[in-house]
């Protein structure tokens, strides 16, 4: 591709990106949506303008590495003690059940293969975290116990979908599954999210240090982009998917992180939040890029529409994803009503979803009408959810906080 044509593509793919968006928030959609319709207007599906050629998937991919790294920062691992064994219940029964019904759904009603029914499964576990707390703050429920269950369960949700995708990542690179590869990389893994705070507290030392000295500006996210490259490189070292080093390297430089077994890393707080003021624009820059990406390779118009095929399997895995969530939060004890709000709000499956259908097609795992099936389907549960909840909480909001839930408050004040 010749210079000027690559620039003009990047210019059209980010004004395209944020007026969708902006309408797509307008209309109270997640604006996740309005960027993924910007690929499919521009791609060839509709105005047939621009293709995902080898650059922008490049950048599409430092996107993903940003995006894991924002993901990762804004994860608050306390919240995991504020709301107790209540997430955790939530969180597991979330996270197993959409991974065993998809792959049950797949393997042996739709008959595909065991790794495509994986990665299907995959794709319905996660928990986007960021369009749940975007929600819940919208709503001013964030505070609130069922919002602190929600956000808990979605951290680890977040973190057990990226150690998900690497295992995967890993089948999809061998062409099977494998217990041998498996126990290694998720030893990789362990030994990288043991080591990688450490490494970046110290790393985050130095950085705070040469700054005070430093009269150049934007030392802080030259070298934190350095040190979120670097984490994805050794990531890929290790045998585990780029995006696991920014999700780590984010994870690690939270100024809510904190290592298990009560060693603490004591963050500073306001660099860390300096950190996070300063790196947000260039991830607001580079994370669209993604998102168009994903629509630009679904190219809707090689999908036969009239085949009952891709509604009724849209259709199958949209409930599937939906109940077994739902099937997660029944399992606390709680009002009724309150685990109804925990269901709703763990439904969508937003950019965490995106990246393991995006996995699933870049490897050649799903082919186009499984990939734009589940693109439906993620884009369904996306939209259900704030939808859902406004309407819920206008409707029964009073009643959430039930005499029947009192028993989890009760514990909280407890501990």
């Amino acid at each position: 591709m010749d210079t000027h044509t690559f620039l003009l593509h990047l210019l059209i793919i980010l004004i395209t990106s944020r007026v969708m968006a902006e309408i797509a928030v307008r209309f109270q959609v997640p604006a996740v949506i309005g960027e993924l319709m910007a690929g499919v207007i521009l791609g060839p599906s509709l105005l047939g303008w621009i293709e995902p050629s080898t650059t922008i998937q490049l950048l599409a991919e430092v996107g993903i590495i940003l995006l894991l790294f924002k993901v990762g920062i804004e994860t608050d691992i306390r919240r995991l003690i504020d709301a107790g064994r209540q997430s955790l219940i939530v969180a597991l029964g979330g996270f197993l059940m959409p991974l065993i019904s998809g792959f049950v759904l797949g393997y042996w009603v739709f008959g595909f293969t065991a790794l495509v029914s994986m990665f299907i499964g995959g794709a319905l576990t996660a928990t986007s975290i960021g369009i749940t707390i975007r929600v819940l703050g919208d709503l001013n429920r964030q505070h609130e116990l069922e919002g602190q269950i929600v956000l808990g369960a979605a951290v680890i949700d977040d973190v057990m979908g990226v150690i998900l995708l690497a295992v995967l990542y890993e089948f999809s690179v061998s062409g099977g599954v494998s217990v041998i590869n498996v126990s290694r990389v998720l030893t990789f893994i362990l030994l990288f999210f043991l080591l990688a705070p450490i490494a970046a507290k110290f790393i985050s030392l130095l950085i705070r240090r040469i700054d005070n000295y430093s009269d150049i500006p934007g030392l802080i996210p030259i070298t934190i982009i350095s040190l979120v490259l670097l984490f994805a490189w050794l990531a890929h070292v290790v045998g585990a998917p780029e995006l696991l080093g920014g999700f780590a390297a984010g994870l690690a430089l939270s100024r809510r992180f904190f290592l298990p077994f009560g060693v603490a890393l004591h963050t500073d707080r306001r660099f860390a939040g300096r950190i996070e003021m300063q790196m947000n624009p260039i991830v607001y820059i580079f994370s669209p890029i993604f998102f168009v990406t994903v629509g630009l390779s679904l190219n809707m118009r090689e999908i036969d529409w009239s085949s009952p095929f891709i509604w009724v399997f849209a259709l199958s895995f949209f409930v599937v994803s939906v109940m077994a969530k739902f099937a997660g939060a029944m399992l606390i004890k709680a009002g009724i009503r309150q685990r109804i709000a925990i269901g709703l709000a763990m439904v969508p499956r937003g950019e965490v979803g995106l990246i393991f259908a995006e996995l699933g097609r870049s490897t050649g795992i799903f082919n186009m009408e499984v990939y734009a099936g589940m693109v439906i389907v993620i884009a369904l549960t996306t939209l259900l959810s704030p939808f859902a909840l406004k309407w819920f909480y206008a409707h029964v909001g009073s009643d959430v906080d039930s005499p029947d839930a009192r028993y989890i408050s009760d514990s909280q004040a407890i501990r």
